[in-house]
């Protein structure tokens, strides 16, 4: 059989163009067919120009991710069984609840919206599989138009729903749980690969108790290569968040104690794009906030209120499905409808401790409209408290009033300037900005720690390689230890033994460690300083003169 005839790529048709199949694979290195079968990765030629070039930079930039390889690759293909042999023992398919798939989606590329339907038709089994919901959040793609109602009559399982104005991710999952006929719900975006056996642990684990809202392992698609990296169960992350009310992963704590590495574990938080919850839990807990504008801070708001509210998260590693990560949006979101919703998330969930939230935006008023039946149905549920949350789910969050300074620290002398980690992070050859201070918090807010770390959400100013920067975190990292003295209002690098300075290089200002001196280039103050929250250890070196 040739290779340009194999089944798979029928319905994807050509991209906008008239190239063929055999036209778009001259764009590719490696020729194994069908390409990216089992989850392998498709390279792109060295040189490419002309016609290929600009739909593939057309893809990019409508997707955020390689539509080009995509499109060549089966909307079917095979991936490896990723399951230990431990899970295939485990779990059966018998005595488990059907489920209703809710896939939302807008403007999303054919080949992976496809794909991860297919992912789900193939790799679920029937029996527990009544339906899966499209949820089209006014999509005006053409292909998502009349080809797509024509595609999906050939599935009498799938059900295309298209919403009458664009509601945004949160609001159009509202609007598919409502017409979900199963017991169990199953969100997945619209740009996914279900692996064989990823259904059933999710199912059990509701089984066992309906509050659990059960998440797969997810997985990691390669946006350029669509090369299918499936994580290493001893090395699972779970999830966090940062005083900015964002999602983090982070590592499972060292005293988590499970009897087999295989078995679910507990989480503060998740993702927020994969998950199985009850239907009739969902509805109780008020599905998610209805206020919340397009997307951004669903996820953390479902987390609060299942563990306040009398359910748990859990991640289930015998369960795997895999997501493509993109770096940005292709479509325009603003960042003033996530500092909404993450103000309706503080004023309803966060209780006192909502200030450390507001501290980090420069303590702006937000517009976050009316919570005002949010905070009654918290009532009505009998939620417990934030604080019950940080004590009992997640004890190892930093509290923030422990910390030395916190908000801008900006030079006192001739220059009006504030530190910036506008740099984005984790660029080791990214310099610190210092820029006007403006006030807002962001990129400007900073943390002084007990321990003497400089932080920005997760990440700490550091001096590697000659350049003061911004690197992760790291307990007992020398390079990141800076002592900020009272007297002399230096920022002092312990390990060097030298001091911030500013410098003007044509019309960018810098920072550089020199020589301590008495110059306003190197003069700082940090807001809300509080000595006596610094180890004593270092409150000594601080409290003299340099």
């Amino acid at each position: 059989m040739e290779p340009f005839k194999l089944m798979g790529w029928e319905s994807v048709g050509p991209i906008s163009t008239h190239l063929t199949y055999r036209d778009r694979i001259t764009a590719i290195k490696n020729r194994e067919f069908p390409l990216g079968k089992f989850g392998k990765p498709v390279f792109m030629a060295n040189s490419i120009k002309g016609t290929l070039r600009l739909i593939i930079k057309k893809g990019w930039k409508e997707n955020a991710f390689n539509q080009f390889v995509s499109d060549l690759i089966p909307i079917d293909r095979p991936l490896l069984d990723f399951r230990d042999k431990w899970c295939l023992e485990r779990y059966s398919s018998k005595l488990l609840p059907e489920v209703s798939v809710v896939i939302c989606f807008f403007n999303e590329a054919w080949s992976t919206l496809l794909r991860t339907l297919h992912s789900v038709l193939n790799r679920s089994p029937p029996h527990l599989l009544r339906e899966v919901l499209l949820i089209d959040d006014f999509s005006d793609m053409d292909h998502l138009k009349v080809r797509l109602e024509n595609y999906t009559r050939n599935f009498p399982k799938v059900n295309l729903i298209r919403t009458s104005q664009r509601e945004g991710l949160i609001r159009a999952r509202i609007v598919g749980a409502k017409k979900a006929s199963a017991p169990v719900i199953v969100f997945l975006d619209s740009h996914c690969e279900c692996t064989n056996g990823w259904l059933e642990p999710l199912l059990e684990r509701l089984v066992e108790n309906p509050k659990i809202v059960a998440s797969p392992v997810i997985d990691h698609i390669d946006p350029n290569t669509f090369e299918y990296i499936s994580q290493n169960p001893k090395d699972i992350y779970i999830g966090g968040f940062n005083w900015n009310l964002k999602f983090i992963w982070r590592s499972i704590p060292t005293d988590y104690k499970r009897e087999h590495f295989l078995l679910p574990i507990k989480t503060p938080t998740i993702a927020g794009g994969l998950f199985a919850i009850d239907k009739e839990f969902f509805y109780c807990i008020g599905y998610y906030d209805e206020g919340f504008d397009v997307w951004g801070g669903e996820n953390l708001e479902l987390s609060f209120k299942v563990w306040m509210c009398g359910g748990s998260l859990e991640i289930v590693p015998c369960s795997h499905v895999g997501h493509i990560f993109r770096a940005n949006f292709p479509y325009y979101t603003s960042g003033e409808s996530f500092k909404r919703n993450a103000a309706r998330l503080a004023e309803v969930w966060l209780d006192d401790y909502a200030k450390y939230f507001y501290e980090r935006i420069g303590n702006a008023e937000v517009s976050f409209g009316d919570v005002t039946a949010q905070k009654e149905l918290r009532k009505k549920l009998k939620c417990k408290s934030f604080n019950w949350y940080l004590r009992n789910i997640y004890p190892e969050k930093k509290i923030p009033k422990s910390n030395v300074a916190s908000g801008q620290i900006y030079n006192i002398g001739n220059i009006a300037v504030c530190l910036d980690a506008s740099v984005a992070p984790p660029q080791v050859t990214g310099l610190i900005h210092v820029m006007p201070c403006h006030g807002q918090g962001g990129a400007q807010f900073w943390e002084y720690t007990k321990d003497g770390k400089i932080q920005h959400e997760d990440y700490c100013l550091d001096y590697l390689f000659g350049l003061i920067t911004l690197f992760s975190c790291r307990d007992r990292a020398v390079t990141q230890v800076w002592l900020y003295e009272t007297k002399t209002k230096f920022i002092q690098h312990i390990q060097t033994q030298q001091c911030i300075k500013i410098f003007k290089d044509q019309n960018e200002l810098t920072l550089k460690l020199v020589e301590c001196m008495n110059d306003t280039t190197q003069v700082w103050s940090m807001e809300n300083y509080n000595i006596e929250n610094l180890q004593p250890e270092l409150q000594i070196y601080a409290k003299t003169d340099n």
